[in-house]
């Protein structure tokens, strides 16, 4: 009898290995089909991503089903309860996988044309990275091996090095007047996308230790506190509030900014910054819903008026703060009347943000 409860525990746990292989090939092979289509411009590719993401969320809920069966079926204990627990966690981060390969694909639709100046080369080192990561991770897991998993988790640096690069290098092409600001917004969504694929195949190895060793490494980061600047459009005040912010080197904190309706940065902002000693070079405005995990921010910073009405004043998760200062971008009068107006600004910011900082580093 024994033997035959053994036999049916295992025949359940390779079934729901093998769905979570299948689940795992389907989304790189999504990602994979993204990268010919950015970099080969195949509309049509592009589309059959999109109606495809049909066949990754059923397999979601396939796998969903498979594991509570398992957990009513054979009551698991210990590494087969541990099982159960990460491929439905597994499971929820390939289906946020294969949302990002939507999500690129329908960015690719946004564009009329790719630019001629778009660094091809260097989109396709970043996305196979991407790509190989989570098809690592994958594999980490249906082979529990820890050792693949660790050595998976040590590449993820590289692609935020590589996605940092990108983006600066499109903000410079935009700058230059070589990168048109229709085509800024979407190559920036896709670059993003697959840098968040990575984190999902860290998050998943992450999972794989737990598996493996029965005790739950953190999420690298876990421990940084974010926080967002927001207001109406995304181009002085958040970027002058994200680039102090940014200068402090608190390697506790990520900020972020972005607008109800975003516009390209000003000139004016951008020279003021500079003055300053700050590197206003990797700044490019945001959407709101461009901002990754937004419900885990714990900090949301109010600074124009027209936040308070758009935006929900009591976020699910974290503090809303209400710094409304007057934007210098509308300053008029002399030169330097309006360097006056974003100098004032400047100190206002300034003092508020080294105050919050300080205060969550003595909490």
């Amino acid at each position: 009898m024994s033997s035959l409860l053994d036999a049916s525990l295992q025949r359940d746990i390779d079934r729901i290995r093998t769905k979570v292989m299948e689940m795992g090939k389907l989304a790189v092979g999504a990602l994979n089909d993204c990268l010919k289509a950015v970099t080969e411009v195949d509309r049509e590719l592009a589309y059959a991503v999109i109606l495809r993401d049909q066949y990754v969320d059923e397999k979601e809920k396939e796998i969903d089903r498979l594991c509570l069966e398992f957990l009513v079926r054979q009551q698991p204990v210990a590494q087969s309860l541990r099982l159960a627990y990460c491929a439905l966690r597994i499971n929820l981060e390939l289906e946020r996988v294969g949302d990002y390969a939507e999500s690129i694909a329908r960015q690719l639709l946004k564009l009329k044309e790719m630019p001629a100046s778009f660094p091809k080369d260097e989109f396709t080192q970043l996305a196979q990275h991407a790509i190989a990561m989570l098809d690592d991770a994958t594999k980490a897991f249906v082979g529990q091996d820890a050792e693949l998993a660790r050595k998976t988790i040590e590449l993820e640096d590289g692609v935020d090095l590589r996605k940092s690069a990108l983006i600066k290098n499109l903000v410079h092409l935009f700058r230059e007047g070589r990168l048109p600001f229709e085509a800024l917004d979407p190559l920036t969504m896709m670059v993003r996308r697959y840098e968040r694929v990575a984190d999902q195949a860290r998050n998943i190895c992450t999972e794989v230790l737990y598996l493996c060793t029965g005790e739950y490494a953190k999420h690298p980061g876990s421990e940084v506190f974010r926080v967002l600047f927001i207001d109406e459009h995304d181009d002085c005040l958040t970027k002058i509030s994200e680039a102090v912010a940014n200068a402090l080197g608190q390697s506790k904190f990520i900020f972020t900014s972005a607008g109800l309706d975003p516009r390209p940065v000003g000139k004016e902002t951008l020279r003021f910054l500079e003055s300053k000693g700050l590197d206003p070079s990797y700044l490019v405005s945001r959407a709101l819903h461009q901002v990754p995990n937004l419900d885990h921010y714990h900090l949301i910073i109010a600074l124009s008026p027209e936040v308070k009405k758009r935006f929900p004043r009591r976020p699910r998760k974290g503090v809303y703060l209400d710094w409304s200062i007057e934007n210098p971008a509308r300053a008029s009068g002399s030169p330097e009347e309006v360097h006056a107006a974003f100098d004032r600004a400047y100190r206002q910011i300034s003092e508020s943000v080294n105050q919050f900082v300080q205060a969550v580093l003595k909490s």
